[in-house]
């Protein structure tokens, strides 16, 4: 390799082609130096004072412009750098400016989400007390009304009365749950905007606090560089209309957001009042049909009392008037057998004196007539015994229909009504 590089090549048999120029004895002799005449010296000397004056006023005109041109540019640099610094101030400004005003709109919406929110959880609250409380008693005050036993078990305008509340209380349901799905849908257009705001204002303070940086570099600080690559130091794509477009789309956004959810709090109290005052309609309507029913129950039980109390009345006069008959029929049984035993003994007279006599027709006729009056007697005897059976039946009837009023009263006005107390509708 060193050979190669020094031209030399020591091949055997070969002749040297080259060598170093050092080590050829070679002897270099300078040329012999020409003279010059006084002519040529005192016109070289006037040329060098020449070409001298022009170098220095060539280098006084240089100083000059150079102390020209460091004031020149130290001036447009420090213009250039007051202009810099005002059009970054003026850029902070229009940036806080358009910060502040996205602040303002998300403390609107921050607002407006949190109104929502307590309207959101009035419509919860509504929701699950119509469902607990009030669909929970209607329910159950049908479930007991079936316990209803004999007549009484019948569909009646407090049955109508409450289906027609449970169908007013699934249909307050049924708008709350769509009133509620508005209301979490605005919630979730407020939250997106509320998000692009955020994010917005991130890229806005971040702009602030590179251009308050920048702001506060002097030429003199060290951490300063020359950039020296090839890609542009200016990548911005964006121009200062379109700026001005975003920042005002981003607040015209969240502002038409609000604007738009306020009218979703009068609709929720405008829902709200409507399902409340329906459901108290509903409520009062049932309740005067429970009273009416009340009424009418305890009317008919009044009035089967008053019976019952007639009839146990004629029991006891039937269960009198069958002893007077009985005492009656043994009173008639010792008549007759008088009559009988006259007539017997008046038949044991002979001869002539065996006659129909008045005597003896008046005992035949009384015979008779103690006949008639014994099946009169035992014939009402009968028919009070008959009386008096059909009046126990219907002493029996009598109760088991009180009773019934009893169970029915109990239901509707013990049960079902202290149930019904306990329902509360208000606009939560």
């Amino acid at each position: 390799m060193c050979e190669e590089q020094f031209g030399v090549r020591h091949v055997i048999g070969a002749p040297i082609a080259t060598t170093r120029l050092s080590e050829q004895a070679i002897v270099c002799m300078p040329p012999r130096t020409a003279k010059f005449t006084l002519a040529e010296w005192k016109l070289s000397n006037q040329q060098r004072c020449r070409n001298t004056e022009d170098q220095q006023q060539l280098a006084d005109r240089v100083l000059g412009e150079s102390a020209r041109v460091r004031e020149e540019t130290g001036e447009r640099a420090e213009i250039l750098k007051a202009t810099s610094d005002r059009r970054i101030e003026e850029r902070i400004g229009d940036v806080e400016f358009n910060r502040n005003e996205l602040q303002i709109q998300r403390k609107e919406i921050c607002l407006e989400l949190e109104a929502l929110s307590m309207y959101k959880t009035r419509l919860l609250d509504c929701l699950g007390s119509l469902q607990v409380n009030a669909l929970a008693i209607c329910r159950k005050c049908l479930m007991l009304r079936d316990g209803r036993i004999g007549i009484d078990l019948v569909v009646d305008e407090v049955e109508s009365a409450l289906q027609q509340e449970i169908t007013t209380i699934l249909g307050g349901q049924s708008l709350l749950r769509r009133v509620l799905e508005q209301l979490n849908e605005q919630m979730r257009r407020l939250r997106s905007t509320r998000y692009l705001l955020d994010r917005d204002l991130q890229y806005k303070q971040s702009a602030i606090d590179l251009d308050k940086a920048n702001l506060s570099l002097k030429p003199t600080d060290l951490c300063l560089s020359v950039y020296e690559g090839y890609a542009s130091l200016d990548p911005a794509n964006i121009s200062a209309d379109e700026y001005n477009a975003y920042s005002a789309k981003n607040i015209q956004l969240a502002a038409r957001e609000v604007t738009s959810a306020r009218p979703i709090r009068m609709f929720v109290d405008t829902i709200l009042k409507q399902v409340i005052d329906d459901l108290w309609n509903a409520y009062k309507k049932c309740n005067h049909a429970f009273n009416e029913r009340i009424e009418d129950t305890k009317r008919a039980k009044a009035k089967l009392e008053d019976m019952h109390r007639d009839t146990t009345q004629k029991i006891s006069d039937m269960q009198d008037n069958i002893l007077q008959l009985q005492k009656a029929l043994s009173d008639k049984e010792g008549n007759t057998a008088l009559a009988h035993t006259r007539l017997g003994k008046r038949a044991q007279r002979v001869g002539a004196e065996l006659v129909r006599d008045p005597p003896g027709q008046a005992l035949y006729y009384e015979c008779e007539m103690l006949r008639l009056s014994t099946e009169q007697l035992q014939q009402m005897l009968h028919e009070a015994t008959a009386s008096l059976r059909y009046l126990l039946q219907t002493q029996i009837q009598l109760e088991e229909d009180i009773n019934v009023k009893m169970n029915t009263l109990k239901i509707d006005e013990v049960d079902c009504m202290t149930l019904r107390e306990t329902m509360d509708y208000h606009a939560y």
